[in-house]
């Protein structure tokens, strides 16, 4: 079954979000950055560039010719992907497919709508039977 892991009370979710993946292929993971549009994918990409400040996370969307060999994908579809290890949701809502990973990764910010939409996502998923964990990013933990 999945594990599902929220981390809550970022400042800036994008930023986390490629912390988290950098710290994932450091563990010999692969990672999906599941993001809800192609302007949010393109900012990411940009940022990985630069994580950590002095190298790069190897990535590439994940419609690219190389995804299948690259440890990071950027895409706004979560089927037909080359690997099954963590899924890292940006979006609102909770990704298709999702249950097919080893790992889900949940980014909830400080913005009341984003909470909200993260609770409900919590819901769905305690209901389902889904172990849960949650991270406090309050303390600059990730």
């Amino acid at each position: 079954m999945t594990r599902i892991d929220f981390y809550h009370d970022a400042e800036d979710r994008l930023q986390v979000a490629c912390r988290l993946a950098a710290k994932a292929i450091r563990q010999n993971l692969r990672v999906l950055i599941f993001v809800p549009d192609q302007q949010t994918a393109r900012t990411v990409d940009r940022m990985l560039w630069t994580t950590p400040p002095t190298g790069f996370v190897p990535h590439c969307m994940a419609h690219d010719r190389v995804a299948p060999e690259t440890p990071v994908l950027i895409g706004t579809e979560t089927d037909a992907m080359p690997h099954d290890d963590v899924l890292l949701n940006l979006a609102s809502e909770r990704p298709a497919h999702f249950a097919r990973f080893q790992r889900l990764v949940e980014i909830v910010g400080r913005d009341p709508g984003d909470r909200a939409a993260a609770r409900e996502r919590f819901k769905f998923y305690r209901e389902r039977g889904y172990q849960i964990y949650t991270h406090s990013l309050s303390d600059g933990n990730a």
